[in-house]
């Protein structure tokens, strides 16, 4: 026979061990999402890198969609870096301000259309003709 005071023991450990389960399996299930969205990186296959004198000009695709991304070749100081992509038949579509390291993503719904991508850092810049990406 237990004594009552050794079964609410018990039922508190139970129920410490059931919600730190609990917390971890949201946590698990929480984290690669965040991990994801914190590297900011196009996801997909490389279809294409066009280099020029201060960065690197980047473009994957995924499915039905491309993605590029302009990343400058020193990351010292806040630059100006573009990065735009247009679908043929699209209107372009860009992001344009100063940044460190790289350009948030830019991605667009291409289908099976030719693409166009442009992108620079500072004074240099690349710019692609239509290409299927």
């Amino acid at each position: 026979m237990t004594r009552s005071g050794d079964r609410g023991r018990a039922g508190a450990r139970t129920l410490t061990a059931v919600l730190a389960l609990g917390t971890l399996l949201v946590l698990m299930m929480l984290t690669p999402a965040t991990a994801t969205a914190a590297t900011g990186h196009c996801r997909g296959h490389l279809v294409r890198t066009l280099r020029f004198s201060t960065g690197t000009l980047t473009v994957h695709r995924s499915g039905p969609y491309v993605c590029a991304q302009t990343q400058a070749r020193s990351t010292r100081t806040r630059t100006t870096m573009s990065v735009t992509v247009q679908a043929r038949g699209s209107r372009r579509v860009g992001r344009k301000a100063r940044y460190t390291a790289r350009t948030p993503p830019v991605t667009v719904h291409a289908g099976g259309r030719s693409i166009r991508v442009s992108g620079g850092v500072g004074r240099g810049s690349a710019h692609s003709g239509w290409f299927e990406g």
